[in-house]
C-alpha cells in the first residue's frame, strides 16, 4: 500500500505541480520522435494508469474488493 501510494503521489505531483511541468516543457529534445513536453504527459498518464491497475490487481489477489454486485436481490429484505 505504501509503495502504491508513494508512487501515485509522486506521479500526481509531477502532473499537478506547475514548476515541474515548466521545467519539463523547457527541455528541447525528442523521445521516439515526440517532443519531451508531450512525452512528459504521456509517461505521466501511463504511470498513473498502471499504478491504479496494479493496485486493483493486488487488492483482488488479497480478496479486499467489494463483492456487492454478487449478492442476490431477494436477500435485501424486499
Amino acid at each position: 500500500m505504501t509503495f502504491f501510494g508513494g508512487f501515485y503521489a509522486l506521479a500526481l505531483l509531477f502532473a499537478l505541480f506547475p514548476p515541474l511541468y515548466l521545467w519539463g516543457s523547457g527541455i528541447r529534445f525528442d523521445i521516439l520522435g515526440i517532443p519531451f513536453a508531450v512525452m512528459y504527459w504521456i509517461v505521466n498518464a501511463l504511470i498513473l494508469g498502471l499504478t491504479l491497475t496494479a493496485f486493483y490487481v493486488v487488492e483482488d489477489i488479497r480478496g479486499e474488493l467489494d463483492d456487492d454486485s454478487l449478492e442476490p436481490i431477494d436477500s435485501l429484505g424486499g
